[in-house]
């Protein structure tokens, strides 16, 4: 009898085979990245609501810039885990954690009008922060997968989407808090579970970890690339980070207190930051496949800066055009950052995703206490200002990233 005939052949497991790694390593496909991608738009539409709420939060609370600004951080410290949870995502599927991230990031980021101090709201956070780095350690990997050749075409739609949640997150944290006031936001959160069943139906059977020989074979070898990839990477993440952070973080704040903006203006600023964030996340990355990482990184690292200066000294008319401009340099690194690391390490995708996580939360939480007590001692418009002349310094690091 023909052991390899189709009638005694052994059945390939559904989940195996939904995402096979032939023929299709080389095919762009496009359903799948475009589900993960919708699932990214959807979680950081929650995981947004932190930065429009400051001002609300500030009061409520009675802090200072820097405390209120620390919010952020909480959510963010369990970024430190992430290379943790990639080395496991590399290891076995970790679809449940993109399938149920946007439920859990959506009850807790819209309990937070239930909170009744600092430390309940920084605990409720700190659990978000877990949810957060659940989704966003396995998720580029997956996506990297799906992608074929054009990694960067992938990471682009990806942070493209998480940037399009960006915008709109908001945008619903405002009218939540117009309609049912800071604590009825909580009936925001049924929108997530809705979605996280839609992802259950289609991700199901999605595999995303490469086979595990590869990733044990290839784990000892990827420190040399680590120390070549990481240390210009970092250099360029902590010069670029204070301007980012000042414009992500801050800008409602300064919004509010320096141009004596109503809620709604203030969050509609970051709205327009993050529109504009859209369209150069969804290009950066696809026009770095073709002119090249560093080339791309050169150029928005130059132009942010000094947009920055125009919208601090420039006339008030040309407030959002510049908020337009700011949005198209300041966030489009990122997918040209997740497309370099995925290019270096191609069997420890979420292992190396995570790790530029973590380091990205360390070098953000340091850029937020600066930026922070910066604008307790000398006002918002001097840390902003010293905020974008320090991007400059990462220039010198983009020649020492690999080719």
């Amino acid at each position: 009898m023909d052991l390899d005939s189709p009638t005694t052949r052994p059945a390939a497991r559904e989940e195996d085979t939904a995402v096979s790694p032939t023929p299709a390593a080389d095919t762009f496909q496009t359903g799948q990245v475009g589900t993960v991608s919708s699932a990214h738009f959807v979680h950081d539409t929650y995981s947004a609501f932190i930065s429009p709420l400051l001002p609300v939060l500030q009061e409520r609370l009675g802090v200072g810039y820097a405390l209120a600004g620390s919010l952020q951080i909480f959510a963010q410290l369990p970024s430190l885990f992430n290379p943790f949870i990639g080395y496991i995502a590399d290891k076995v599927n970790l679809r449940w954690f993109i399938i149920l991230a946007p439920a859990v990031t959506a009850t807790l980021m819209s309990s937070m009008g239930l909170t009744s101090s600092y430390l309940s709201l920084a605990l409720l956070l700190l659990a978000s922060g877990v949810s957060i780095a659940c989704f966003h350690s396995p998720a580029p990997a997956m996506i990297a997968k799906v992608s074929g050749k054009r990694v960067g075409k992938g990471m682009s739609i990806f942070m493209a989407s998480g940037e399009l949640g960006r915008t709109v997150g908001p945008v619903v944290a405002a009218a939540g808090v117009a309609w049912w006031g800071l604590e009825g936001m909580w009936r925001l959160m049924f929108v997530g579970w809705a979605v996280s069943g839609i992802l259950y139906l289609r991700l199901r059977h999605v595999r995303a970890a490469p086979k595990r020989d590869i990733a044990e074979a290839s784990l000892v070898k990827m420190w040399p690339t680590v120390r070549q990839v990481f240390v210009p990477l970092i250099w360029i993440m902590a010069g670029g980070m204070l301007l980012q952070v000042a414009l992500t973080t801050y800008l409602p704040l300064f919004m509010s207190d320096v141009l004596q903006t109503n809620l709604w203006l203030a969050a509609a600023s970051l709205t327009i930051l993050q529109a504009a964030g859209v369209v150069g996340a969804l290009t950066s990355g696809t026009v770095s496949d073709k002119y090249g990482r560093q080339r791309i990184l050169f150029i928005v690292l130059v132009v942010a800066p000094l947009l920055l200066l125009a919208f601090l000294y420039g006339p008030s008319w040309l407030a959002v055009p510049l908020l337009l401009a700011l949005g198209l340099t300041v966030l489009s690194p990122q997918p040209v950052f997740l497309a370099i690391v995925q290019d270096q390490f191609p069997h420890n995708r979420a292992l190396a995703n995570g790790s530029y996580l973590a380091v990205n939360f360390l070098i953000r939480a340091a850029a937020i206490w600066i930026v922070g007590l910066m604008a307790d001692r000398f006002g918002l418009p001097t840390a902003f200002l010293v905020s974008g002349l320090a991007a400059f310094v990462s220039l010198p690091a983009l020649r020492y990233l690999p080719h």
